[in-house]
């Protein structure tokens, strides 16, 4: 096997890479607003983007906004979200969110780090969706299951804890590609580097990949 870690901006290559293949990537969890964004967010731990897109169709359709997900009653939030799974514990989050966000930010999703994860319900992870998705600020890395997978089988961090994931990853790709590395991890985890039997002789990735002969 080469010697990987001698390869000179393999991390430009790879993002080069995935944006070739993936010019079309963004974020798959539908939303209108920060608030929809964050709460789907919410619903996606431990489930899949396209079932919360189902569960939030509707749920988005009849209370759009952070003040009417406020003023529904936490029984009829966990009908709505049901579907996604841990739906008492993310309601509850949901509506502690919701009422925070009124009466500590006047309605308004905050568009800060710090802010963010004072939340309820909201770690590193739905707070950086957030900043890097909605307002576009690249404050921190996305680590999700598939970027903890991929970014492990790439070479680029043996950390399991996903904080310590992202401050590793934060130092080899460059702040303008935090939001583009995440969201083209997801897509090419979900496509061609899945969890069990990862399709190596597919992957553009496979020349930049130390793992890519072994797996």
């Amino acid at each position: 096997m080469s010697d990987y870690n001698t390869n000179m901006n393999r991390e430009d290559k790879i993002i080069k890479v995935l944006k070739s293949e993936y010019p079309n990537a963004d974020c798959a969890l539908r939303h209108d607003s920060a608030w929809q964004l964050l709460l789907a967010t919410i619903l996606s731990a431990q489930c899949t983007d396209a079932r919360v897109n189902i569960a939030t169709k509707e749920l988005f359709k009849d209370h759009p906004t952070v003040y009417d997900i406020q003023k529904l009653s936490i029984e009829a939030l966990e009908r709505y979200i049901h579907s996604t799974g841990f739906y008492r514990n993310k309601a509850r989050n949901i509506k502690k969110a919701a009422e925070q966000i009124i009466q500590i930010h006047g309605g308004q999703v905050p568009d800060t780090l710090h802010e963010l994860v004072k939340l309820s319900g909201v770690g590193r992870k739905t707070a950086n969706v957030v900043l890097s998705i909605w307002y576009k600020k690249n404050q921190g890395i996305v680590v999700d299951t598939h970027v903890k997978r991929i970014s492990a089988r790439l070479g680029l961090s043996k950390q399991n804890d996903p904080v310590k994931i992202e401050a590793e990853l934060m130092k080899l790709i460059p702040q303008k590609d935090w939001e583009r590395y995440s969201t083209l991890l997801i897509h090419h985890g979900r496509k061609i580097c899945t969890a069990r039997n990862p399709r190596c002789n597919a992957c553009p990735l496979a020349n930049n990949c130390p793992s890519a002969n072994i797996l």
